[in-house]
């Protein structure tokens, strides 16, 4: 997915994807580990699309006065 995928979504919404895409990238890790890992460059995948949806959440916060940090 493209950043500006991410950027229309609600905060829920970015954060139920970054959690379901963590999840999936611990089973590749083990599945890496045990050598039975068929797609290596998943594990590139997931972890730039988490990069992406961190970005999205942070700039959305960055725009919203009054909330945040």
């Amino acid at each position: 997915m493209k950043i500006e995928e991410f950027r229309g979504l609600k905060e829920a919404e970015l954060e139920r994807k970054t959690e379901e895409l963590r999840r999936e990238r611990f089973q590749l890790r083990i599945q890496q580990q045990s050598g039975q890992l068929e797609k290596p460059t998943r594990l590139r995948e997931i972890r730039r699309t988490i990069a992406r949806i961190e970005t999205a959440r942070s700039e959305s916060r960055l725009a919203t006065p009054g909330k945040g940090a």
